[in-house]
């Protein structure tokens, strides 16, 4: 017995950043959308408190199991802030299909999971909004995670809005062959961006958007952290030009990466361009998705 929660993960159509904050955080103007890959969470009673978690699934070796998971973070956070954390426990099984250190949000989307998991678990009175706010303390990304859909963020990414949209959208997600380091990314982007400025939102990619039209999205896609990652691993680009020369109306390197995201005009082209993508040997394992979805969401 116990809850689960199912959480996609997120690529950035947009991620625009500006220079570091006195706090160390970097100032972002983002649009975000939840894409069709999920992992599942599942929490279940435990002795008070005892916090522990597994995992299955892509990525395994690379999850940490101590306290410095997100997850186990996110479940103490809640059993501190809206229970009885003495009588409160948790065991979650976290079943991963979204890379670790992948530019996909992973870590921050399993800690939606376990926050919504556990509220429920634990029959706790905490609404959206109060779960939003703990999700901002656990991530940049988690907010987002708990939203799901199309939105636009702001601060260092944590406050989130929904974007008015149309449409639904083919992706080719490419796995790079290795994880990137977000702190490190973001070290040589300030190397790289010395000039940095207030970043906004581009006005072409909402317009896009409104559209619903692919063809109008995918020139507009833009990563101001893509030259750092392509910087740190040079082989990305050769992995973004394969893409295009395969029929991609737009490419980019996903948040931090590595993972790259393809758009493809419908379905049927977005099947081509996976398997050209797969037989390249540029990327580890590529997968198709569709976005927007639904953020976090309980299964059972």
């Amino acid at each position: 017995m116990g809850v689960r929660v199912r959480v996609p993960a997120k690529i950035n159509l947009a991620l625009k950043v500006g220079p570091p904050r006195p706090d160390g955080f970097h100032p972002l103007a983002t649009v975000y959308q939840a894409v069709s890959l999920y992992d599942e969470v599942h929490a279940s009673w435990a002795n008070p408190e005892e916090f522990e978690v597994s995992v299955s699934g892509e990525g395994v070796a690379q999850v940490p199991l101590d306290d410095s998971n997100l997850a186990l973070r996110a479940a103490r956070l809640l059993a501190r802030t809206h229970g009885d954390h003495d009588s409160l426990g948790v065991r979650l099984s976290i079943s991963k299909a979204i890379p670790v250190a992948g530019g996909l949000a992973g870590g921050s989307s399993n800690a939606a999971a376990a926050l919504l998991a556990c509220a429920a678990l634990w029959d706790l009175d905490v609404g959206p909004d109060a779960l939003r706010s703990l999700a901002a303390e656990l991530g940049s990304d988690v907010p987002f995670a708990l939203l799901g859909g199309t939105a636009v963020g702001s601060g260092r990414g944590e406050e989130v809005v929904p974007a008015l949209a149309r449409g639904t959208y083919h992706w080719v997600l490419a796995f790079g062959h290795l994880g990137l380091s977000t702190p490190a990314v973001y070290r040589r982007f300030d190397e790289l961006s010395p000039d940095a400025t207030v970043p906004e939102i581009p006005a072409d990619l909402m317009n896009a958007l409104r559209s619903g039209d692919p063809r109008q999205l995918g020139p507009a896609l833009s990563n101001d952290l893509q030259p750092a990652a392509l910087d740190l691993q040079p082989r990305l680009g050769l992995l973004l030009e394969a893409g295009l020369e395969a029929g991609a109306l737009g490419a980019m390197v996903s948040g931090s990466g590595p993972t790259c995201a393809f758009l493809a005009a419908d379905e049927a082209d977005a099947v081509e361009l996976s398997v050209a993508l797969s037989t390249d040997g540029l990327c580890r394992a590529v997968r198709r998705a569709t976005g927007p979805v639904v953020g976090a969401r309980l299964v059972g």
